[in-house]
């Protein structure tokens, strides 16, 4: 049953082992997890993955394989498809809403145990089978805040259990390039220079200084080459960037694979006073601002990448950020930054023409001194021209 798994985790290109499967086996067949999916989700993970940056890899290949299974084994039964599929959209006023009860973990389990064993056929729009669009908090395509989602696709996202909610995850910087043009885009950015002392031997000149002496040896050195580009990268990461993933990522993996020296962070919306290197640890592992500030020279490149797309209170206001009570603006800190990176740009990945449409885009350029250019190969190439002033 489960080889499949184990092709599945290879086929996300998860650097699984068969020891590692081995070792999984083992424990199932020793019984330290029980019949649920949740225990043999942390366990698989545990014992497969080696590496915090490939969790969200395994999360997706784990959701494709299982289905967007949510419910302990023990109480989970084969239910039709058709019961499942969304026919119906139906809209609630306000007060309906309202009235929709949340139901406690337990009580919700048990609960549905029992719709299991009495449901015999497909049910739509009520308050109570299990089926879709309606308030009922099991099914698929409802409206209740505080339900169990079974099978994939829609609904309020607010369940309480979903398989495929991952928050905000980490930029894939080995996500594939479908086509070479951003490297060479970016790499209009890579400068490199002679400096330093003449410590490296230039075996073509020597061989020519040499016959050309009539075999006696002329040795020639020349400076080592090196790239000396630095690149300090900030990346807006969750709520309107999700349908960006894609772009970033293959920009991100072609900065890693172009810059030598390469510093990346992520930020939400607007920078403030602190970023952060990895998601998961994102408020427990945070990176003063003031510190890259002090840590990075001005030699550094700073590129932003985001959307840029926020209430402008976010940009403009103490305490304006979604997520906390930031002491100063946002605008104060990208101006803090754009005066300690000269050489600065920001990437956007929303389209061109909408721009004039966001009050927070014209903000944002303003405060980047009209640096802006959107993540297009034509973008790419007027902001590596702009940084390499």
């Amino acid at each position: 049953m489960l080889l499949p798994f184990f092709f599945t985790l290879r086929a996300a290109r998860l650097p699984v082992s068969p020891k590692e499967f081995l070792t999984l086996l083992e424990a199932l067949r020793a019984g330290v997890i029980g019949p649920s999916v949740d225990e043999f989700y942390t366990l698989a993970r545990t014992v497969l993955v080696k590496d915090e940056a490939l969790y969200d890899k395994f999360d997706r290949a784990f959701a494709a394989y299982f289905h967007g299974a949510e419910l302990k084994l023990d109480l989970v039964r084969q239910l039709p498809e058709d019961w499942l599929t969304q026919q119906l959209k139906r809209e609630f006023s306000p007060e309906q809403l309202a009235d929709l009860q949340a139901l406690g973990w337990d009580e919700l389990m048990e609960t549905l145990k029992k719709r299991l064993e009495e449901q015999k056929e497909r049910h739509e729009g009520g308050n109570r089978w299990i089926g879709t669009g309606g308030t009922s908090p099991f099914g698929n395509g409802g409206v209740n805040p505080a339900g169990v989602r079974i099978g994939k696709g829609g609904g309020g996202k607010s369940a309480v259990k979903v398989w495929e909610q991952r928050g905000y995850r980490d930029y894939d910087d080995s996500k594939e390039i479908g086509t070479r043009n951003i490297k060479v885009a970016l790499r209009r950015l890579r400068r490199f220079a002679r400096e330093g002392a003449a410590d490296e031997l230039a075996l073509d000149d020597t061989i020519h200084a040499t016959a050309a002496s009539g075999g006696m040896l002329d040795i020639k050195m020349r400076p080592e080459r090196h790239n000396k580009v630095k690149v300090l990268l900030l990346m807006d990461v969750g709520g309107t960037m999700d349908e960006h993933v894609h772009r970033v990522e293959e920009l991100f993996s072609a900065a890693k694979a172009e810059f030598k020296h390469l510093e990346f962070f992520y930020f939400h919306n607007c920078v403030y006073d602190f970023v952060w290197k990895n998601n998961r640890r994102r408020y427990s592992e945070k990176t003063s601002t003031w510190d890259l500030i002090h840590k990075y020279n001005r030699d550094y490149k700073l590129i932003f990448v985001g959307d840029a797309t926020m209430s402008p209170y976010e940009i403009l206001q103490p305490g304006g950020s979604v997520e906390y009570m930031n002491e100063e603006a946002g605008s104060v800190w990208l101006d803090r930054l754009t005066q300690a990176f000269p050489k600065h740009a920001w990437i956007n990945p929303e389209p061109q023409g909408v721009w004039s449409y966001r009050q927070s885009i014209d903000l944002v350029q303003r405060l980047m001194h009209q640096r802006m250019h959107p993540l297009t190969l034509a973008g790419l190439e007027a902001a590596m021209r702009q940084l390499g002033r």
